[in-house]
């Protein structure tokens, strides 16, 4: 069976940085398992899948674009300390969830000078051009639940 929409596809992958360093990785003998064109993973990579059968390997690098978009400095903001309630020690690498106005948002201590700590709502990948070395190892029709759920269920 090919890859298309509505597929449970099954991947062993890593990624690297342009640089050549491992980013992430499927864990030995569990492959990510998600469904195709739903937007479970980045676009450039479901669109370098299509098509592609179990037993495929397939490397490819996807630009920004097509994976986390290009970095966005206004995403970047100066809030006081204050904020970080109950947290002692702040750090830059720290990971929170801040409350906005269009939901729950992941921002990154980008630095923290005195009683002002930036953060920055940009995924940490953003911008980055990104290098998957992937190999198909299962491709199956999805169940009428998995489509209409938008996810792959377990067995």
């Amino acid at each position: 069976m090919q890859i298309a929409n509505n597929a449970v596809v099954a991947i062993d992958y890593t990624l690297r940085d342009t640089e050549g360093e491992v980013i992430d990785a499927s864990p030995e003998g569990q492959p990510l398992q998600y469904l195709h064109g739903a937007g479970n993973i980045i676009p450039g990579l479901e669109k370098a899948l299509e098509g592609r059968e179990a037993g495929d390997d397939v490397d490819v690098s996807i630009p920004p674009e097509e994976a986390y978009g290009e970095r966005d400095d206004r995403l970047q903001q100066d809030v006081p300390r204050s904020m970080f309630e109950g947290v002692d020690n702040i750090e830059a690498g720290m990971r929170f969830q801040a409350q906005t106005q269009s939901g729950t948002q992941v921002v990154t201590v980008a630095a923290v000078s005195g009683d002002q700590v930036t953060v920055d709502a940009n995924h940490p990948l953003a911008g980055q051009t990104l290098n998957f070395k992937v190999k198909v190892s299962d491709v199956r029709e999805a169940s009428d639940e998995e489509i209409e759920h938008g996810h792959v269920h377990g067995e």
